[in-house]
Formats: structure tokens, sequence, C-alpha cells
């Protein structure tokens, strides 16, 4: 019930399991991804929050943002009790959804020539597994973000606010028309069909990985898919969470990839305000939100 007014928000946290409701006992058993619903969709229709005796619903099934939040086992990924919570946060969702749309949804070749529309810590994700790319040309207005960018493994970063030209058309002429993977990490339309614009006419590859608004249709010239591009979409990066998440965790611990230069704050529960500010300041990347976190089962 994401879309219901009254929400208590956020999807992802480390979490200490306080209790779990009688009778439970799916939890310790579950092998696989999925159960009942292949969807892993709640579907009881109740909430387990109320302000002023009236229901708040949750959140993505979670709602994080709170110290104690009631959720289905569906939503738990048991991970190595030694991960700092403050860190692996940004695995459920944050971190491994930009990461996978490089690796799983992508798959990124060596030698070959991205670009990432959007530098802020989703697009610094993808830069980082893209790395073995000949070129990764990042593009943002906001110029303060090129020095992270360049530092994780960016080769180049422009700003469509220089040039004259359509962004498209200046990707074409810096690269040879030689841009075979494009990454929208914003979440605007009109950027998404600017980054399928500029991948190779007959087999660039474009991968919506920003969140659209959920209100407004998409309009395109149709020919952009005709000639050979393919558009795709990336939800959580590819990956199963349940299944995976543990698995990126070890990864984490076994120092495959770094999490430090995505997170700018960490800052105490009680200055969550603070973090949204920086967000929309633009002087953030990613913020960690510190404090015990307690989920009942």
């Amino acid at each position: 019930q994401w879309w219901l007014s009254f929400q208590l928000l956020r999807h992802e946290a480390t979490q200490v399991l306080e209790s779990i409701a009688y009778g439970e006992t799916r939890y310790a058993d579950v092998k696989s991804q999925y159960r009942e619903c292949n969807a892993c969709l709640l579907d009881e229709g109740t909430t387990r929050f109320t302000c002023k005796g009236k229901p708040v619903y949750h959140f993505m099934g979670t709602s994080t943002f709170t110290e104690y939040t009631v959720v289905d086992e569906f939503a738990l990924a048991k991970i190595d009790a030694a991960a700092p919570p403050e860190k692996v946060c940004l695995i459920g969702c944050g971190f491994s959804t930009r990461y996978g749309a490089a690796i799983k949804t992508d798959k990124v070749t060596p030698g070959s020539t991205c670009a990432v529309f959007g530098l802020g810590g989703f697009g610094l994700s993808v830069i980082m597994k893209s790395a073995g790319a000949a070129r990764i040309i990042g593009i943002d207005l906001n110029k303060n973000k090129f020095e992270k960018a360049m530092a994780v493994g960016a080769t180049e970063c422009i700003s469509p606010k220089d040039f004259t030209k359509p962004i498209s058309e200046m990707l074409s002429e810096m690269t040879g028309n030689n841009v075979g993977y494009c990454f929208e990490v914003i979440g605007r339309l009109d950027t998404m069909v600017d980054a399928l614009a500029s991948c190779h006419m007959n087999y660039g590859t474009s991968v919506v990985v920003g969140t659209p608004p959920s209100a407004d249709m998409l309009t395109y010239n149709p020919m952009l898919l005709f000639t050979g591009r393919m558009w795709k979409g990336c939800i959580f990066g590819g990956w199963r969470s349940r299944d995976d998440v543990p698995k990126l965790v070890t990864d984490f611990l076994a120092k495959k990839f770094d999490l430090d230069p995505l997170i700018t704050h960490v800052l105490p529960f009680r200055n969550i305000q603070e973090g949204f500010e920086l967000l929309y300041s633009g002087q953030r990347y990613l913020f960690s939100i510190c404090f015990i976190f307690y989920l009942l089962l």
C-alpha cells in the first residue's frame, strides 16, 4: 500500500530482529526467493501503525524511518553480523540498484564507452562498476560533483549547460558516435529520452535507473528504437533481494567494492530533517541515518 497517504517512509535499512510473531517459523527455514506469491506483495490489506487513532500505512512493506517496525518475512535478508550497519544499509536499495544496473542489467563490457546521466550517489554507484570501460563520461548540471565522479572512475565529466547543442549530439561528437551504454540515474523524462538518443543508434543500450514520475507519460521518437537501440528498466539492479543482499554484504566485507565514497554525512535520527535539506541543496550524495532499529516479524 505504498501509494496511500499517511505513510511511514523509507524502504531500506540494516535492522535488528527483535521478535517474531507467535507461530511464525518461515523465516529460519525459507531457502528460495519466493513463496506463495511470486511478486512478493502483501495482500492482507491491514496496517500495523496508527497515529492519533488513524491508520498509518507501510511504505513498500517496510517503513524504516522508525525505531520499531513490523514487516512480513519476505522483506528480510539475513546478513553477516560483522557488517557495519551504517554502511551496508545502502545495499538495501540505493547502492545495489545502480551497481546491478552496470553488471547485471546492462553488463558493461571492457573497453566500451559509457555515459552516466546524474552524478549523485546513485550515479557514482553505476560508475564504480563500469570501471572496466575505456571511457566513462559523467553528465550533470552541478559541476561540484565532478571531482567525486572522477575519483570513483569517471574518465571525464561534462555539463549540458556548457553547450548549445543537444547533449546527444555532443556525446556523438566526443566519442565518434561510439557510446555503447547509457544510464539515466536522475528520474526525469527528458533525460531518459536524452540518454536513449545518446547511445549508438544500432547497438547501444540505455538503462532507466532513476525513478520516473509515476503520474507522467513519456513521449519519444520511435525511430530511436527502430534503428536498433535497446531501452531497459532497472529495479533493484536485477538482484533477488533475499538471495543476493547477503552475498553483496559478503562482497563488501571482502573489499570487492567500497561504500565510503557514497556517504557524505552520517547523522543521528533526530537530525533527519538536516539530511533532507542537504539532499535538496545538492551537498550530499547519500546520507546514513544511525539509530538502533528494531524489527518485529
